[in-house]
């Protein structure tokens, strides 16, 4: 049998999503629970593999087993094995076609940024933050010019092991709610770091540092050293993956604070 999860976690005390020899990653801790449920070795495969720091407001993880539980064991009976910071929000089951991974075709990511003069406290290590005033017209501007699909090696973290660096980018916006920034990104899939890395270049713009032309040179150009560095983890949060609609699964969650 196939089990699928929908499932949420805050990156805060995780080496990122995926398995580590230390047990540390996010997998870790999820493959132990629903082992324990299970009563079997479990492995799960993810939609995405967020990195040290990154959170999920919505993340999909499927699995296969042999054991026969009610759809709330595999929610409820997990969660109460699973540490605090990671939650399962719901299972279903699937047939053999779907894959987490690769059933996906489109994944969508938030930042979070505070935009303020002095530094987050409550909220350190869930948003990300940035002391001068920022443009988000300037910004959408930039971002807009993104939009379509390009070769986005100028945005690519050295260590990706992506086939190709060609992505389609759908939608790149930012809203400002007050102090707060929140910029959407949504894409058929995104490379290691793709999201911090525009985001560095478009604070950048935001501050007045750059002009918003520039983010386009940096892309044509193709080359990640002459592009902003990389921004902080902190405020970067997976929140969307869509699939085939025959496999009826939801692709966001409605519990997340910045909906």
């Amino acid at each position: 049998m196939r089990i699928v999860l929908g499932l949420e976690y805050r990156g805060v005390g995780f080496c990122g999503w995926q398995s580590q020899p230390q047990g540390c990653g996010v997998q870790d801790a999820l493959e132990a629970a629903v082992s324990a449920i299970a009563g079997e070795k479990i492995g799960i495969t993810a939609a995405g593999r967020t990195d040290t720091g990154v959170h999920a407001a919505f993340q999909v993880a499927h699995f296969d087993t042999a054991a026969r539980r009610p759809l709330t064991a595999w929610v409820r009976g997990v969660n109460s094995h699973l540490p605090r910071g990671v939650a399962v929000l719901w299972a279903r089951e699937a047939g053999a076609e779907f894959h987490a991974r690769f059933a996906a075709t489109q994944r969508g990511y938030r930042y979070v940024l505070l935009n303020h003069p002095v530094r987050p406290g409550l909220d350190h290590g869930l948003i990300g933050w940035h002391h001068r005033p920022l443009d988000a017209a300037a910004m959408n501007l930039a971002a807009a010019s993104l939009i379509g699909q390009h070769d986005f090696s100028a945005f690519r973290a050295a260590e990706c092991q992506a086939r190709s660096p060609v992505k389609e980018l759908r939608q790149a916006h930012i809203e400002r709610r007050g102090d707060y920034l929140l910029c959407d990104f949504r894409a058929d899939g995104f490379l290691h770091h793709m999201v911090r890395n525009l985001m560095g270049g478009l604070v950048q713009v935001g501050a007045g540092s750059q002009p918003p032309g520039w983010m386009r040179e940096i892309l044509d150009g193709r080359d990640r050293t002459r592009a902003a560095p990389t921004f902080d983890a902190a405020g970067l949060y997976l929140t969307h993956i869509r699939y085939p609609a025959h496999f009826a699964l939801p692709e966001s969650s409605e519990r997340w604070l910045f909906a």
